[in-house]
């Protein structure tokens, strides 16, 4: 097999798998391309359903203040999609219709609304849950859609892309042994679609000096595992699942606590829906009618 972005992305192209929109990074889904990203879906839906985790769900805006609470402005700057909207009186429409007609800049007559789009699809999920948590804790599930700033024409790198996550609230001992046992669970699920699946210890892009810092410290903790697979290269593979130990990061602000008063820890881990979906493509063809017997009866049982 061999690896090229190109080639890659044409044959997404011509199969009908992926329609170029002309923004980098946001190309729509065809017919196809979504049926395996929903069948991967409900294969994880099967799997986990005997945990029980609770089903929600949040539109893919946040309110500002929550990433402000999260200091998501400090740490994430440039992956951030801020939500600008027109508030001006009519002579301002008036020269906004004609900048934008004289094909001029006009984002100076904009301003900033109460809402960004959603960087991570747990983010929602933690304010809802200050106060005492029940003596197991909480296991909740959501599908998301996912913004963040990174235009390329690498196929696998979307600015709008969905994650499935699982977020595990509770104890901190009950919290990693579920990221742990769910870390081998991700991997025996891929490999067991035929993907090159292996996990890596991994940090998150923060930015600058400080986040090298922060990322080192992740590491170090041993606080992020992702799952990793071949799709644009074989020496550099890419993530399709991540596995996150936030400790008390976001239970100490939003006040979440276990049912004896301590203070909580979270965990999460999410699906690259996207990502999962190439990799399979890229692993098995641009065909699923001719993709291997077993993988296609886990998909379409």
């Amino acid at each position: 097999m061999t690896y090229d972005i190109d080639s890659f992305y044409a044959g997404l192209v011509e199969h009908g798998l992926i329609i170029p929109t002309g923004v980098k990074g946001g190309y729509g889904r065809g017919a196809v391309f979504e049926d395996i990203l929903r069948r991967f879906d409900d294969l994880v839906g099967r799997i986990s359903e005997p945990d029980g985790a609770e089903e929600v769900l949040f539109p893919p805006i946040l309110p500002r203040a929550l990433l402000d609470e999260v200091t998501y402005m400090t740490r994430f700057p440039q992956l951030a999609g801020s939500v600008h909207s027109f508030f001006g009186n009519e002579a301002k429409a008036r020269e906004l219709s004609a900048r934008v007609n004289d094909g001029e800049r006009w984002e100076d007559l904009l301003d900033m609304t109460e809402v960004m789009l959603a960087p991570a699809a747990c983010y929602p999920v933690y304010p809802t849950f200050s106060g005492l948590l029940p003596a197991p804790g909480r296991l909740l599930t959501l599908l998301g859609w996912v913004y963040r700033h990174e235009p390329s024409d690498e196929p696998t790198r979307l600015q709008s892309f969905r994650m499935r996550e699982f977020i595990r609230m509770g104890r901190p001992d009950d919290v990693v042994a579920w990221r742990d046992a769910w870390l081998q669970r991700g991997l025996a699920l891929l490999k067991g679609l035929g993907l090159q699946a292996q996990s890596d210890l991994a940090a998150d892009p923060f930015f600058g000096r400080a986040g090298k810092m922060l990322a080192a410290n992740q590491l170090d903790q041993r606080l992020k595992f992702e799952i990793l697979v071949p799709v644009i290269s074989l020496d550099k593979p890419t993530a399709i699942c991540s596995f996150n130990w936030h400790q008390d990061y976001f239970t100490s602000k939003f006040r979440i606590r276990n049912a004896d008063e301590s203070v909580a820890h979270t965990a999460c881990l999410g699906f690259g829906m996207e990502r999962v979906t190439l990799a399979l493509i890229k692993t098995h063809g641009f065909d699923p009618e001719r993709w291997p017997a077993d993988v296609r009866a886990q998909l379409w049982p």
